[in-house]
């Protein structure tokens, strides 16, 4: 088995696995090269810290240009629109109206049409918007409860129970609130047991609340944290892992000892994870024979294998930001050598077969297996009259090991 504490480098072999309890994710989101997801103002045990983290890594909340994050600060009702708009993907429910207090060029128009086209947020009589308006804890849940069309299975009153201030829950708001507590979308920090539904909710409640409705809607694994409210909860939940950032991948390529690929060219290829990953605890996070699928790409001075997806055995399957070393060797095919000993237990990309076609003036190497790319016949005039061609040779057992470059989340079944 593979463990994951012996194969991270750097910085990385001092990461623990974060192991928490959530409902279980077919897919994890990429998050945007460019994001950022670590604010001076957001402190590692801050209680939103990972609520934060994973949000702004999707792309859906941002920090301010002086790098902090501001959890503290009151949300809009304009800006809590931007928000729910880049954290969920719906089909409009409902035509849209113009609300008179949002002209057209208000920063937010097109979110808050958006926003109420797909149902997460309404207006008020007199066809008001109110986009400055700060947005009330209740609001919040109403929204992602009614957006994501959840109605509660259980009596709503008994639900509301468990909240010490129930009583200051809306009418309005009793129903999608317990249906949003049953979906454990509920995060009340410090005291569990008090929803405060009228106070003002800040940057970081609302992060909380739209990380844990994607959670419900298995659209992200859950965070382990003691303010997610669990009322009512009666499905065992399974365990998601995070796999640090540094962690290796150990794979192996069945189709041939050897690659053989220009150093210009993109080529599709899926390898297979050949042993265990695991925790130190001994769960397997990755097992042996889920596949890795990705790209041989030009880098300096040769080829880096990109991965794109990790495609489980279970069929869970999680966008991957990982890569290889760059690979420089080089092997020489001269006019005139044989092709059967090129091509002998080898994997050409269509580059590399058009190269070794037009040097060798055997045109039959074009119709071997080749991984995908480029047209070979786009690419002949680059190699017509050449003598020699300088092709990097990958040995897929040992220049293929990758290491995450990103922190991977993943849901234990």
């Amino acid at each position: 088995m593979f463990t994951l504490n012996r194969l991270q480098s750097g910085t990385a072999a001092l990461m623990a696995l974060s192991v928490t309890v959530g409902t279980v994710a077919p897919f994890i989101t990429a998050s945007p090269s460019f994001a950022q997801t670590t604010f001076s103002d957001v402190s590692s045990n801050y209680w939103a810290a990972q609520f934060i983290q994973q949000l702004s890594g999707r792309g859906v909340i941002a920090g301010f240009p002086d790098g902090t994050f501001r959890p503290e600060e009151a949300v809009t009702r304009a800006q809590f629109a931007a928000m729910v708009n880049k954290a969920f993907q719906k089909p409009a429910q409902r035509q849209a109206i113009n609300f008179v207090d949002v002209p057209s060029n208000y920063w937010a128009s097109s979110a808050i049409g958006q926003a109420y086209t797909i149902g997460f947020l309404s207006g008020y009589p007199g066809n008001r918007f109110e986009p400055n308006q700060a947005i009330p804890r209740q609001q919040v849940l109403v929204s992602l409860a009614n957006g994501l069309e959840y109605s509660p299975s259980g009596n709503t009153e008994s639900t509301l129970q468990y909240f010490n201030d129930a009583s200051n829950i809306a009418s309005y708001a009793r129903s999608p609130i317990a249906a949003a507590t049953e979906k454990q979308i509920v995060v009340n920090y410090p005291n569990v047991k008090f929803l405060n539904p009228t106070a003002t909710a800040t940057r970081a409640q609302v992060a909380a609340f739209i990380y844990q409705a994607l959670v419900s809607s298995n659209q992200a694994s859950a965070i382990n944290s003691p303010y997610v409210v669990a009322a009512g909860s009666t499905t065992p939940t399974p365990i998601a892992v995070t796999i640090p950032q540094g962690t290796a991948i150990p794979v192996k390529y069945d189709k041939a000892e050897k690659i053989l690929v220009t150093k210009d060219e993109t080529a599709p290829l899926t390898l297979t994870v050949s042993q265990n990953v695991v925790t130190q605890e001994g769960a397997v996070v990755i097992p042996a024979g889920s596949q890795v699928i990705g790209q041989l790409k030009p880098a300096t001075g040769g080829s880096q294998f990109v991965a794109e997806r990790l495609v489980l055995t279970t069929g869970q399957e999680y966008q991957l930001n990982a890569s290889s070393e760059v690979i420089t060797k080089t092997e020489t095919v001269n006019k005139g050598t044989s092709t059967g000993s090129i091509i002998k237990n080898t994997v050409l990309g269509a580059g590399a077969a058009t190269a070794v076609s037009a040097v060798t003036g055997d045109r039959a190497i074009a119709t071997e297996e080749v991984l995908g790319g480029a047209g070979i016949g786009a690419l002949v005039g680059l190699f017509f009259g050449k003598n020699s061609v300088d092709l990097i040779a990958i040995d897929p057992d040992t220049d293929l090991q990758m290491t995450i470059n990103q922190n991977l989340l993943v849901s234990l079944r």
